[in-house]
């Protein structure tokens, strides 16, 4: 089986972590990947990708990063997986999967790595907790519990997290946290951005213009 992955240099780092004795063909676009007419799976980590781009795959088994858009959101068809590829979930030891069981068992029997068949739901699982406490750390910030250094000390010392809230949103991307609080609090107003986050968030644009 010849898996093409589509990745960017963060995202190849962590794949390579994952031991595979499968032939895995590393890119860098999505231009790249449609080359390989031959290959009989494809592991989209990026997101960088479009509508049209995903119709270039026909019945081959695409593994889509898609975190906040559901299966069911997108539209596609039985031959495309979801999953999370935000900074930090790739290197995982399981991957929680959204779709079809056969299709994940035959791919990742291949690839010899474990994963977790969940709901097609935004945020998966892991990734809805993780941003929760992203979350909480920034509501108990506002409030001056603590610093962000306290924060994340407590958090590590505390649950044996291997980083504290507020380093898991830099290497993940504020961004990325901020963008699936807001899909999630459509239907559950216990996840809206606190306050402070969205304020960081404010400056951390301006910081870029």
């Amino acid at each position: 089986m010849k898996i093409v992955v589509v990745a960017d240099k963060t995202a190849e780092s962590e794949i390579l972590v994952k031991r595979t004795s499968a032939k895995l063909i590393i890119v860098t676009s999505m231009v790249e990947a449609m080359h390989f007419k031959d290959a009989d799976a494809f592991i989209l980590l990026t997101n960088n990708y479009n509508q049209s781009d995903l119709n270039h795959f026909n019945s081959k088994t695409v593994l889509l990063n898609s975190v906040n858009h559901t299966l069911a959101d997108l539209k596609l068809p039985d031959n495309f997986l979801r999953m999370n590829a935000w900074a930090t979930f790739i290197s995982r030891e399981s991957w929680e999967v959204c779709g079809d069981l056969e299709r994940s068992q035959k791919l990742f029997d291949h690839l010899g790595w474990k994963f977790t068949i969940v709901a097609d739901s935004p945020g998966f699982v892991a990734a809805r907790v993780i941003a929760m406490i992203i979350n909480e750390a920034y509501y108990a910030l506002g409030e001056n519990v603590s610093t962000k250094e306290e924060i994340d000390i407590a958090m590590k010392l505390g649950t044996n997290y291997p980083y504290g809230p507020f380093e898991w949103a830099e290497k993940i991307g504020l961004q990325n946290i901020h963008e699936l609080l807001n899909k999630l609090s459509e239907s559950n107003s216990l996840y809206k951005p606190a306050p402070s986050m969205e304020d960081a968030l404010t400056v951390l644009k301006d910081s870029k213009k």
